[in-house]
């Protein structure tokens, strides 16, 4: 296998490997050689007979895919254990916990019912670093589809393992001090349907359920954390204290207050670190993505919190939460790591992190929206087919200082492709919102003014 340290990954992006199902890398046959790729690649680090935890969200796609994955794992030597529907961070605890060699998830997370994804997880429910998914897409192009015995699925029932997860957010929940408010759960009728009702149906005040009828097609529609006017509207209808959205796996959690207002991402951590330096579980600091708001570094400075910044993934905020030894970190989008809880982003565990911090500090949520200062932001999202062909275009540096310049120190931005779908961002982030428009406006003309030199 190549050992060039310069090669880019053609297949996987920032969350795995994603297409349409059906096709291009989601056909039955492409997912069969990735199981396939999968397991070559753990018999390269010394595993002869690989044992692997395969979980799903609720599109219809999945259980296709799901026989297609086992069938490539057990025709390359490998064995399946199948805990169906399940939230990613679930299949990340159940590897972590049990003598299992990796874990792999079928979800497309908030992509749209038609797409669907695999990523994959190592033996300590971790997900893979680039370089791992690197050496799998060497794998995958060197293997041939006559090369790789056509199988039925071998999958183990993993009921059992399932429970353990459950069990783990009950006992976790059973620590949060005040269960005596109403809440609104959403559960984006994805993985967490099941588990969400499960882990509050003994919360001591009314709970209302939405997303928690998936019909294979109804995923992230409409509901959940990319669609939150759902929540607010839903918590200010029912008078409830908090709504809780989650997305299509569960990776992710975004909150409304009683006004309808949303706590996203960068509240959550300026609440729960508070609570974790309070209680010396924090490490030497937060990490964040450069995507979250300058507001969150200027309130947690006035506790001595340290705020670390990374790029966008909630790979690269581990990462950077391992160099710098930071036992919490997340993005704005509800993506939240704390590791002394779970091993990837969790979205039930890192709610129910939230309401304990939220008992511990004595917070009013009503008040947080309030009280967090943000600078004003933008991200413009231009669909482009070839992102990459325009990112690498020599006039990009160019267009980028320019932009800098007309912040004048008075800000930042991000130019990047995005990791699952044809669109570059472009993000901005000023004192002022004047200096914003013309810094953003001025990224989207130049690059659609690339675009269509291209045409």
């Amino acid at each position: 296998m190549s050992e060039n340290n310069n090669k880019v990954r053609k297949m996987f992006g920032t969350d795995g490997v994603r297409d349409i199902a059906g096709e291009g890398f989601m056909t039955p046959e492409a997912v069969r050689t990735l199981g396939a790729a999968f397991v070559a690649y753990q018999k390269r680090q010394g595993i002869e007979k690989p044992k692997i935890a395969i979980g799903r969200d609720t599109r219809i796609s999945g259980e296709m895919l799901e026989n297609a994955l086992a069938s490539g794992i057990t025709a390359a030597g490998g064995t399946c254990v199948s805990l169906a529907v399940i939230p990613t961070p679930g299949v990340s605890y159940v590897v972590a916990k049990n003598d299992f060699d990796g874990g792999a998830v079928i979800s497309a997370s908030h992509n749209p019912a038609a797409y669907n994804g695999v990523k994959f997880l190592d033996a300590s429910g971790f997900k893979l670093t680039d370089a791992d998914e690197l050496q799998i897409e060497e794998f995958y192009e060197s293997l041939r589809l006559d090369d790789i015995s056509e199988r039925r699925a071998e999958l183990g029932c993993g009921g059992p393992y399932c429970v353990q997860y459950s069990d783990y957010l009950k006992r976790l929940i059973e620590d949060v001090r005040d269960r005596s408010y109403p809440l609104v759960i959403d559960a984006a009728h994805g993985a967490a349907y099941e588990y969400a009702v499960e882990l509050f149906q003994k919360w001591n005040a009314p709970v209302h359920f939405y997303g928690v009828d998936p019909n294979g097609t109804n995923i992230n529609n409409g509901v959940g954390v990319t669609h939150m006017g759902f929540l607010t509207q839903k918590t200010v209808e029912h008078g409830a204290k908090l709504g809780i959205a989650y997305d299509g796996d569960t990776d992710r959690v975004l909150i409304s207050d009683e006004k309808g207002r949303i706590l996203d991402g960068d509240i959550m951590l300026w609440v729960i670190a508070r609570w974790f330096a309070a209680e010396k579980k924090l490490g030497s600091g937060l990490v964040a993505t450069i995507m979250s708001n300058m507001g969150l570094e200027d309130l947690l400075k006035q506790e001595d919190i340290s705020v670390f910044r990374c790029d966008v993934g909630d790979r690269y905020v581990l990462d950077k939460m391992r160099e710098k030894d930071s036992l919490l970190g997340g993005e704005q989008s509800g993506h939240i790591i704390a590791l002394d809880y779970a091993n990837t982003g969790d979205g039930l565990a890192s709610g129910i992190l939230f309401l304990k911090a939220l008992s511990a500090l004595g917070e009013d949520p009503s008040t947080l929206a309030d009280r967090f200062i943000r600078y004003p932001q933008t991200l413009r999202n231009l669909r482009i087919k070839d992102k990459n062909a325009v990112m690498n275009a020599p006039e990009i540096a160019d267009i980028v200082s320019a932009a800098e310049e007309i912040l004048a120190g008075k800000g930042r931005l991000s130019l990047r492709p995005s990791g699952t779908e044809p669109l570059i961002r472009i993000f901005v982030e000023a004192k002022d919102e004047a200096t914003l428009k013309a810094a953003a406006d001025f990224m989207e003309k130049e690059i659609k003014a690339i675009v269509e030199d291209r045409a």
